[in-house]
């Protein structure tokens, strides 16, 4: 049975969620991409906390409407964002889940700008 590129890419990020998990003092950093624009939630996946969102981020606000942000730029920006608020909330280290995308281009500015604002995994 040959599949689509929509069922390729929920299999590999299956096969990452089942090695990553989160928790209250590490939580994870997942990684959503459009066509336009990065979406990036922060989540407890504890099991007292039943998979809690800590924060949500994302390019398609009002400053960025009708602008193209799916490149490196973009991600760098979100990135350096999502770091900061982090550090604000006084959360120092996370995990890391890349969503079935490869660790290259996009989602790899996304991990250095926020590893530049002081947040490790």
């Amino acid at each position: 049975m040959k599949l689509n590129k929509k069922e390729n890419l929920r299999r590999r990020h299956w096969r990452v969620r089942r090695k990553v998990r989160g928790s209250a003092e590490r939580p994870r950093v997942s990684i959503r991409k459009s066509l336009k624009h990065f979406y990036v939630v922060v989540i407890d996946d504890s099991p007292d906390s039943g998979s809690r969102t800590l924060a949500t981020f994302t390019t398609a606000s009002k400053d960025t409407k009708g602008k193209h942000m799916a490149n490196q730029a973009g991600g760098a920006a979100l990135g350096k964002q999502v770091g900061e608020e982090l550090k604000n909330r006084g959360i120092e280290t996370v995990v890391f889940d890349r969503g079935g995308y490869r660790y290259h281009g996009c989602v790899k500015a996304i991990a250095d700008a926020m590893r530049e604002a002081g947040v490790v995994f």
